[in-house]
């Protein structure tokens, strides 16, 4: 595969959430993944494999599921650190990072996958504007969800 092509599959994202909570408290529900899809509404669903590992299937404005294994690489409390390994429909990592911010937490989520899902891969050229608006749609109400979530104590 080129690398024109791998670039054109693989997606890197950054959103920062300021959160009124504590670290602790953000980091506990974060670290929580089978709680999700009752505050992030385009994560519909989450199934514990074990203690490090669980499906996940994700769904937002457009009209297909993204399903992926994931795996924990990094779960550090004292430095705010939940990291994922993910295969399936996306591969690659995801990374909280649970810091104190203004009036409460900045959490700092990262991700680098590339997309495996064969028709997302199709319409890579000319989706990737509607594919990245529609990740920015799930990120927001994420952020409004988990700030609902919080705020409920």
């Amino acid at each position: 595969m080129s690398d024109w092509s791998r670039g054109l599959h693989r997606y890197r994202f950054r959103s920062v959430w300021l959160l009124n909570a504590p670290p602790a408290v953000v980091y506990a529900v974060l670290e929580r993944a089978e709680t999700y899809p009752r505050w992030w509404p385009q994560v519909r669903e989450v199934t514990l494999l074990d203690g490090a590992s669980g499906t996940a299937r994700f769904r937002s404005l457009l009209p297909y599921d993204l399903r992926v294994v994931a795996s924990e690489r990094v779960r550090d409390p004292g430095a705010g650190v939940l990291e994922m390994e993910m295969r399936g429909d996306l591969a690659g990592w995801a990374r909280w990072t649970v810091v104190p911010g203004a009036g409460g937490t900045r959490a700092v989520f990262e991700q680098d996958v590339e997309v495996c899902k064969p028709l997302l891969r199709r319409f890579a050229l000319l989706g990737r504007p509607l594919f990245l608006a529609n990740h920015a749609l799930m990120m927001r109400a994420g952020r409004r969800g988990l700030a609902a979530w919080l705020a409920r104590g």
